[in-house]
């Protein structure tokens, strides 16, 4: 296998769960202050996420005419706003990023909103024969270590030959209806390196007790989808028999679905342990606290907590 150079973002969602503002800004484009310091919206943090872990082209999955709204972004100052910018080198070189990550893009569009697991499968001609990451438009990982989330991810997968090799956490089991959970056989459990052995999206916990235990993870705990895999192509063969045969769950394609049925036709889909947390930016809630986590782990750190304890206390005077 190929080292993996190409990753999928998706970010064809409508935003429902962030009217109204997401009716004037699409979601992706929500602005927030990174670790370094500078505002930057979503899928500029997430993009970043890529590069640094050795992804040198991106495609993003929009809905319909929204490939310009990106590309108007991702360009470098015209002439005229780089007067604006005179004296402030930290813009110019900045806006030289913005053009060297725009030189990456491609688009796919998602026509119809028929799941997670369709809008993947419009980037198949993009990802052609080579493996890729796949990382959700919505959401932002912030690593415990100086390893990269995705790059820890890319690291395991060429290192054992994978065909996948998919992000998890330990979550506790009244968590379980919001994710994917997988059944793991370790493989090298001090390293979080597992083999899954059964995939289902949101299970009940009753499910979960009787089909997903995984030995040697605490009671209560489960292995669930840490929101980012790396694939070989061979996943577009199981959304494609997905779609084909129309199979949905809820009225839509679910990755999930194609995961495990791809699960069952190859023997190295393994899954490991994301050391770092990840932030869903498409909630109010999860955009309030991945913007809290990004200061509380960038260069305004300091100045934040003091920040925060200042207002608790005002708080607690009140």
């Amino acid at each position: 296998m190929s080292k993996v150079r190409k990753a999928v973002i998706t970010a064809a969602g409508r935003g429902t769960r962030q009217y109204p503002a997401s009716t004037a800004v699409q979601k992706e484009m929500f602005p927030l202050v990174d670790r370094d310091g500078l505002t930057k919206p979503v899928i500029q943090i997430i993009g970043e996420e890529a590069i640094e872990s050795g992804i040198e082209e991106i495609c993003i999955v929009t809905q319909p005419g929204e490939e310009g709204l990106y590309r108007e972004y991702f360009r470098r100052l015209d002439d005229d706003m780089v007067k604006t910018f005179r004296g402030k080198d930290w813009a110019i070189l900045e806006s030289e990023k913005l053009a060297a990550f725009g030189e990456r893009l491609h688009f796919a569009e998602q026509h119809s909103p028929e799941g997670f697991g369709h809008a993947v499968y419009q980037a198949k001609e993009f990802v052609g024969d080579d493996p890729f990451l796949l990382l959700l438009g919505d959401h932002i990982y912030i690593s415990d270590i100086k390893e990269r989330c995705a790059r820890q991810l890319i690291r395991v997968f060429e290192q054992y030959l994978l065909e996948v090799v998919t992000g998890v956490q330990p979550t506790l089991e009244r968590l379980l209806h919001l994710f994917g959970v997988l059944k793991g056989v370790p493989v090298d459990p001090g390293k979080g390196i597992y083999k899954a052995e059964l995939i289902i999206e949101k299970p009940t916990v009753e499910v979960a007790r009787e089909q997903l235990v995984t030995a040697g993870m605490p009671a209560g705990n489960y292995l669930a989808h840490f929101g980012m895999h790396v694939f070989s192509p061979r996943i577009f063969d199981s959304l494609e028999y997905l779609i084909k045969n129309n199979l949905r769950e809820k009225g839509e394609i679910q990755l999930t679905a194609a995961q495990e049925h791809l699960r069952q036709h190859c023997d190295k889909y393994w899954c490991v342990v994301s050391q770092g947390q990840r932030y869903d930016t498409g909630i109010p809630y999860g955009l309030m606290e991945t913007q809290l986590a990004l200061a509380l782990n960038g260069v305004h750190r300091n100045e934040i907590c003091e920040a925060i304890a200042r207002t608790l206390a005002m708080q607690v005077k009140g």
